[in-house]
């Protein structure tokens, strides 16, 4: 049977991507697997080097100051690392979920943090607007998809100091113009690849303006000199992560995905709407195009409903415990008749009920 992985990450991949990583386990170099060749090989440092063109392309950033970094740690160590490089004495945070949340707390080790808005009084199911971003900042963070709560930011603002987003989870997914943002960080395994690496975009000329001492393995500086190469990268997850941004490229590249992006998020809201069965947990203007979170008005029909899941062969599609009720988490790779097969499953438990 078909399964259909709505997990929240990792995330599903390419067929094809999972056929080539597959066969270069076995087989990438002469005899040698991916996973016993040395990081300082040829074909790898091509891999990686690839990796790295492929992110500025996919983005339109290449030729415009920025750099592209396959590092480790996840985007939690990214919450540290943005605040180590970038904060003097100040800077601020919208506080739209719980990843937005975990990032102040640690960038508050260091300086001043300041809220600049904040939706957490109801439990992060919209995105705050009408907030303020001083100048007197050293830099502005959001986080573009709230992958628990299933928010998205539609819109940036006009930020007058250096804006660093979180795009773990939707990263390659929508069309927007990069060079607002003057660093992007994103874990791999929501939509781009295997869980191990984190890709960091970063414009350089942002760096090198804090005062204090910054360990060599936290420095971007230090990473872009030794192109992503400063410590052993994770060699597999590098690889993964460059086929799937090649994939996407030859499909057409991010406005390619985007059309599709859109025809699965409208096929599942229109089902949560119009079915009386369930509720969509976001507000409307604020919902994610890649985690859709919604409840059953009647939880006496939750056995029912997991069961008919389970037989149509829908993986991952829990909420999680912040939230309840469940999430579709609908990621690049994940097809258009992965959509219908759930929303299928929905029309049929109304005509049940």
């Amino acid at each position: 049977m078909k399964k259909h992985n709505f997990s929240a990450g990792p995330c599903v991949l390419p067929k094809s991507v999972m056929e080539q990583a597959a066969a270069a386990v076995l087989n990438f170099d002469e005899g040698l697997s991916l996973l016993e060749i040395s990081h300082r090989s040829k074909p790898f440092v091509d891999v990686m080097e690839n990796a790295r063109s492929l992110a500025l392309e996919l983005l339109g950033l290449e030729g415009k100051g920025y750099k592209a970094l396959f590092l480790q740690g996840g985007a939690s160590t990214q919450f540290l690392m943005v605040a180590l490089n970038l904060l003097e004495k100040r800077a601020g945070y919208l506080n739209s979920g719980t990843w937005a949340d975990k990032s102040i707390k640690e960038a508050k080790i260091y300086d001043d943090i300041y809220e600049v808005g904040s939706s957490k009084a109801a439990n992060f199911n919209y995105i705050p607007k009408g907030y303020d971003i001083p100048e007197d900042y050293d830099y502005f963070h959001c986080t573009s998809n709230n992958t628990i709560f299933g928010t998205q930011m539609k819109s940036f603002p006009n930020a007058p100091v250096p804006m660093v987003c979180d795009m773990s989870s939707d990263i390659f997914s929508r069309q927007l113009d990069f060079t607002q943002f003057d660093l992007i960080y994103a874990g791999a395994q929501k939509n781009m690849g295997p869980a191990g690496t984190t890709l960091v975009v970063v414009k350089e000329d942002i760096l090198g303006k804090v005062s204090r001492k910054i360990p060599s393995m936290m420095d971007y500086k230090v990473h872009i000199g030794k192109g992503s190469m400063f410590n052993t990268p994770p060699v597999f997850a590098v690889y993964v992560s460059m086929l799937t941004m090649q994939w996407l490229k030859d499909l057409g590249g991010i406005k390619a995905i985007e059309e599709i992006n859109n025809k699965k998020a409208s096929l599942i809201y229109s089902e949560i709407d119009l079915n009386p069965l369930f509720k969509g947990y976001a507000v409307k203007e604020d919902r994610s195009n890649m985690n859709a979170t919604f409840t059953l008005e009647n939880e006496n029909l939750k056995e029912t409903f997991d069961a008919m899941c389970v037989e149509a062969g829908i993986n991952g599609i829990n909420g999680h415990r912040s939230v309840g009720g469940y999430r579709a988490s609908m990621y690049n790779a994940l097809s258009l008749d992965s959509v219908k097969a759930l929303v299928e499953v929905m029309s049929e438990l109304e005509s049940k009920a």
